[in-house]
């Protein structure tokens, strides 16, 4: 976890899960935390992030896949799953549900896992319950809204989930990395 800048109640919080992400956000005036890769670093940073100061509201920016031909450019995420959270089982242990979908609006929704997706037979599954696919969006979401944090999910296209994801997000990154921090400039007050 790296945190730029400070977090001011009159202010966005701007969190990203790699350096790449976020790249060109360092000059815009926001902070920005670096979480790391996956739910638990991403949940772990934000909660230590949110413990000693409350932003204005909390925005994760960054890549996911997208699980339905035809997406690209950048999407405001309307609800975010968890895919690798079996819930049913826990309810049938417990009788509790665990790990509900998050409402956060307007907009598609996201699978996020501990698994990067790079694999048909699992963007076709993950296709069945959302658009695009990340690694941290419903942790982020999920801590912001348990403290009462007003959250936004934004994420661009950067590969379409199949086995070639990981060339396409490494040839893509610069430029999904310009085009959040353009977004971040023309829809975030600062």
């Amino acid at each position: 976890m790296e945190l730029f800048g400070e977090i001011t109640p009159d202010r966005p919080l701007l969190i990203v899960a790699l350096r790449e992400e976020g790249e060109h956000m360092h000059d815009l005036g926001l902070p920005v935390l670096v979480s790391g890769p996956g739910k638990v670093r991403a949940a772990a940073s934000t909660a230590s992030a949110l413990a000693e100061r409350r932003p204005s509201e909390v925005i994760n920016l960054g890549t996911a896949a997208a699980l339905k031909d035809g997406l690209e450019g950048i999407h405001v995420i309307g609800r975010a799953v968890q895919h690798d959270f079996d819930g049913e089982a826990i309810f049938e242990l417990t009788g509790e549900h665990f790990g509900a979908p998050l409402e956060l609006g307007a907009g598609p929704g996201l699978a996020t896992g501990d698994r990067f997706v790079a694999d048909l037979k699992l963007r076709e599954r993950l296709a069945r319950v959302a658009d695009l696919a990340d690694m941290e969006g419903y942790a982020v979401a999920a801590v912001a809204k348990a403290v009462g944090v007003p959250v936004r999910l934004v994420k661009i296209v950067s590969d379409d989930g199949t086995e070639q994801a990981a060339r396409s997000w490494s040839d893509s990154m610069a430029a999904c990395a310009d085009e959040l921090a353009a977004w971040v400039r023309r829809e975030v007050r600062s």
